[in-house]
């Protein structure tokens, strides 16, 4: 994919996400605009590492490290950025990525034909191990810290 659609899918998502951040959580569309803007120029950062930086790692590798990077507490305007994207709801987010993903996949349903029954198992070992190994995690973590 080029970058510069790589772009207009930020672009497309982006306004998708901020709709979706104003009807379903109630924010305010221009309080969330600086936080979805800081979100997409970090993607497309992390997308042009991966295209001009020798070393073949996804671009999402680079993504959540530039992410993290600018967001770590001693960074500067790392508060800013923080309290930036702090209005964009998590579920807006995800609304348009995985309809993007749905979208995707009915392309390539032939290939996902060719895999068969086995995709079905190992999908269903990979959700049911992810969900125990969260709950095992959550239970340590919150038993640790005296929730529970």
């Amino acid at each position: 994919m080029k970058s510069v659609e790589v772009f207009m899918v930020l672009i497309i998502v982006a306004v998708m996400t901020l709709i979706g951040n104003f009807v379903g959580a109630n924010t305010p569309l221009l309080s969330a605009v600086p936080g979805m803007l800081a979100l997409v120029a970090i993607c497309m950062a992390g997308v042009l590492c991966a295209k001009f930086i020798p070393v073949r790692i996804p671009s999402v590798a680079y993504i959540v490290t530039i992410g993290c990077i600018l967001t770590y507490p001693g960074f500067p305007g790392s508060a800013l950025l923080s309290a930036w994207v702090q209005k964009v709801n998590f579920l807006a987010l995800t609304t348009p990525i995985l309809a993007y993903a749905g979208i995707s996949l009915g392309k390539d349903l032939g290939m996902l034909k060719k895999t068969g029954w086995r995709i079905i198992v190992v999908s269903f070992v990979v959700f049911i191990g992810t969900y125990v190994g969260s709950a095992v995690i959550a239970q340590a973590v919150l038993k640790l810290i005296g929730e529970i």
